[in-house]
C-alpha cells in the first residue's frame, strides 16, 4: 500500500504536517494538487474541526493526502508545571494576559479523531509522538488507509515496523518544530546523527520505505536523502512562506529577517524539544521543563498575544535548519521544483 500511494505521486514530496496554525488544508490541498503528497495537521484540534479540515481539502482535490496524528503520552509532573508557571508570571504580565489553568493529561481527543478517520477513511493517517499498536494499525488496514510512523533513531524504526507501518517518516535533529522522538530525550538537537546517517542506520535496520525529514531546503538537499535510501522526501519550512501557509505575520517576518542567526532546541513553549529561531523567550527560559501539552497550554495566551502585539520574542519561530532557503512563491512551485530533481 506505502509503495502504491508513493509510486503514484507525480513528485515524491511530502508535506510536514505542521500543528499549530503553519498547516492549512489549502497547503494540503496545493501539494497534493501539484502531484505530492499533502498533510493536515489534527494536533490541537477537535475531531469536528479536524472533520471539516478533510472536508475542504476533499473539495479542493481529488489526489491523495494525509491526516497526522499526536500519540498521547504520559501525564505531565503537576509540581513541574506550577513551578513553571511561577517562572513565567513576569511574561504574562509583560503581555497583558493571565496564565490558564491547565490539563495535566489532554489527550487531544484521540479518541474521537480515531473514530472519525476510521470511520471517513482518508489515504493516509500518520502518528507522531509514539507508534499505535498492531490492533489499531490493523483496524486502519481494514479501511484501506496506508500508516506511517514518525521516527528519530533505529530502535523506534523497529517498533513501528512490528507494530505494522507501511512507511516511516525519518525525521533527523534538522527538522524544524517538535522532534518526533517517542519519548523526549536529552540532549535535545545534540548528539544526534544527522538526517542522511539516521537513514543509513535505519536503512540498515528495517526495509520499509523511509520518507525523509529534517533540513531539506533544495534539489541538492533532497537528492542527499535519496541517495541515502529515502523513497521520498518530507518538507515543513519550505512551505512557511507560500501563500497557501497559515504561518503568522510575525513568523514570516521572521523568516526573512537578518537579525535572526541561530537555532535553538527548547522545551520553553510546549514542554517538548522543538527547533526554532532562537528569539528572547527561548533565552529567558533556558531550563524549561518536559511537560507536553500542559505546557503548550501554559504558554498559548503568552504566544497569542506576543503574535497579537507583533513581538517575535515571545512566539515560537518554529524552523528548520534550511530555512534560509524558504521563498515566497506557490506551493505548487515548492513541490515541483524538489520534484523535478528526483525524477
Amino acid at each position: 500500500m506505502p509503495d502504491r500511494i508513493l509510486d503514484s505521486l507525480a513528485h515524491p514530496v511530502v508535506l510536514s504536517p505542521m500543528a499549530g496554525g503553519s498547516g492549512t488544508p489549502e497547503l494540503c490541498a496545493a501539494v497534493s494538487e501539484a502531484g505530492g503528497l499533502g498533510f493536515l495537521a489534527a494536533g490541537y484540534k477537535t475531531a469536528e474541526a479536524v472533520a471539516a479540515e478533510i472536508e475542504r481539502v476533499r473539495a479542493a482535490t481529488d489526489r491523495p493526502f494525509g491526516v497526522n496524528l499526536f500519540v498521547p503520552g504520559d501525564p505531565a509532573d503537576p509540581d513541574v508545571v506550577e513551578a513553571y508557571a511561577a517562572e513565567l508570571a513576569p511574561e504574562a504580565e509583560r503581555y497583558g494576559v493571565e496564565l490558564p489553568d491547565v490539563p495535566l493529561d489532554d489527550d487531544d481527543d484521540w479518541d474521537a479523531k480515531l473514530d472519525l478517520l476510521l470511520r471517513s477513511p482518508v489515504p493516509v493517517v500518520s502518528f507522531t509522538f509514539g507508534c499505535p499498536d498492531l490492533n489499531l494499525v490493523d483496524r486502519f488496514h481494514d479501511v484501506g488507509t496506508t500508516v506511517v510512523v514518525t521516527v528519530t533513531d533505529p530502535g523506534e524504526a523497529v517498533a513501528a515496523v512490528v507494530a505494522g507501518a507501511d512507511a516511516l517518516s525519518v525525521q533527523g535533529p534538522e527538522a524544524g518544530g517538535h522532534r518526533g522522538s517517542f519519548v523526549p530525550r536529552k540532549p535535545y538537537g545534540r548528539s544526534e546523527p544527522g538526517l542522511l546517517d539516521l537513514l543509513a542506520a535505519v536503512r540498515a535496520a528495517v526495509r520499509t520505505p523511509l520518507i525523509a525529514a529534517g533540513g531539506i531546503g533544495d534539489a541538492a538537499a533532497a537528492l542527499a536523502a535519496r541517495e541515502a535510501g529515502a523513497a521520498a522526501v518530507q518538507l515543513g519550512t519550505a512551505f512557511l512562506l507560500t501563500p497557501e501557509s497559515g504561518a503568522s505575520a510575525v513568523h514570516r517576518a521572521a523568516l526573512r529577517d537578518p537579525r535572526f542567526t541561530s537555532m535553538t532546541v527548547t522545551t520553553a513553549f510546549s514542554g517538548r524539544p522543538a527547533r526554532g529561531l532562537t528569539n528572547r523567550f527561548i533565552l529567558d527560559h533556558p531550563d524549561a521543563p518536559v511537560g507536553y501539552p500542559a505546557v503548550h497550554h501554559l504558554t498559548t495566551p503568552i504566544r497569542r498575544a506576543a503574535v497579537a502585539q507583533g513581538d517575535p520574542g515571545g512566539v515560537n519561530l518554529w524552523a528548520g535548519t534550511a530555512w534560509r532557503l524558504a521563498e515566497e512563491r506557490p506551493a505548487a512551485d515548492v513541490v515541483r521544483e524538489i520534484g523535478r530533481a528526483l525524477a
